[in-house]
């Protein structure tokens, strides 16, 4: 099951690269407030915060899938899909 979960990890950066809220996201967390990122520069943005130069090393690389999760997780907490560790209510 994992292995698949791996192997799925760059369609799932594609997927978010073309997410419109990722974009938004992407440009807040590169200093544009109130900006959106075309699909290029959110991958871009990708690529910077999982340390590799192509989303397929996001099926082989532990660290940088890793560092994909952890940034996944902090975009839907962000975005409001996901609702923050120890904020209930």
């Amino acid at each position: 099951m994992q292995q698949i979960t791996q192997n799925k990890t760059p369609m799932r950066a594609a997927m978010l690269a073309n997410d419109v809220a990722f974009q938004r996201y992407a440009a807040t967390r590169n200093g544009f407030p109130g900006g959106q990122f075309s699909p290029t520069a959110a991958t871009e943005h990708l690529r910077t915060v999982c340390q590799v130069t192509s989303r397929r090393q996001l099926a082989t690389d532990t660290a940088a899938r890793l560092r994909f999760e952890n940034m996944h997780t902090d975009f839907l907490i962000w975005s409001g899909r996901l609702q923050a560790p120890g904020k209930h209510g």
